[in-house]
């Protein structure tokens, strides 16, 4: 071991699942393997990013080398890079990378997020603790934004991720808790899974809108009309409905002013 290595401080934290990783402050080197906190960590922590994942697009104007998707990363290449952390998420990254990268020797931070005050407390840990610096103000104000109660009046709604097979959000989702806090009672929230898979016909029952994001599906002014007849529709930037980096701060009233436009 170095000298500079034996002058940083060596603890132990736990994870949100509960995995005691081994970190070595002050954190000067990470690599994201998860859109969110590519963003929250970029404005955040400017420069310590080694490298992201290719669907990383916030910030637009990050410089930093890909180190492909968050369902394939270049394992070897993360390795080479020596990063003192590495970021993922339960759902968005796989557990055999993340088992390769530990047994390598690399500290994987694994968060787990399926609600906004899971958000901000995911957040909170992983700034405070894993990397050692101020909860962010963005942090703060995004807390604050989503902190008044729902609205009374719901409105059926379907959320599609995908076409050609539909499938859409469900339960235990941190969209679907998100669409919840926006008055939205997303109608099949009841099917088995967390992404349920529909049919055309199954798509549209009960429905009084739907909201089409633009991510991981790009959809498009002509999937309104032709896959949702006669129902109001709402084109929707995915980054304000499935991200929980700094647009949470401004999520609420964007999207709150999209629907109240059609409904």
């Amino acid at each position: 071991m170095s000298a500079v290595a034996d002058s940083r401080s060596v603890t132990s934290i736990a994870d949100d699942l509960g995995v005691e990783v081994v970190i070595a402050g002050p954190v000067r080197r990470v690599v994201s393997l998860v859109p969110s906190l590519t963003e929250a960590v970029a404005v955040t922590c400017p420069g310590i990013l080694v490298a992201v994942t290719d669907w990383c697009t916030h910030p637009a104007d990050l410089d930093v080398e890909r180190v492909r998707g968050t369902k394939n990363p270049n394992v070897r290449r993360i390795v080479e890079l020596a990063p003192d952390l590495v970021l993922c998420n339960q759902e968005e990254n796989r557990r055999i990378d993340v088992e390769r990268l530990r047994a390598a020797g690399i500290s994987v931070w694994v968060t787990r997020i399926e609600t906004v005050p899971e958000a901000i407390a995911s957040l909170t840990r992983l700034f405070a603790l894993a990397l050692g610096t101020a909860v962010p103000q963005w942090l703060s104000a995004a807390e604050s934004a989503w902190a008044p109660p729902p609205p009374t009046q719901r409105t059926n709604a379907v959320i599609p991720i995908w076409r050609d097979p539909w499938m859409v959000v469900g339960r235990d989702t941190f969209t679907g808790d998100l669409a919840r806090r926006l008055g939205l009672n997303l109608v099949h929230a009841d099917r088995p899974g967390r992404y349920p898979r529909l049919t055309a016909g199954e798509l549209t029952e009960g429905v009084e809108l739907a909201i089409l994001p633009d991510e991981p599906y790009v959809f498009t002014e002509t999937d309104g009309p032709d896959a949702f007849p006669g129902i109001p529709f709402v084109l929707v930037e995915g980054r304000a409905l499935t991200w929980y980096g700094p647009s949470l701060a401004t999520a609420r009233a964007v999207l709150t002013d999209r629907i109240n436009r059609v409904c």
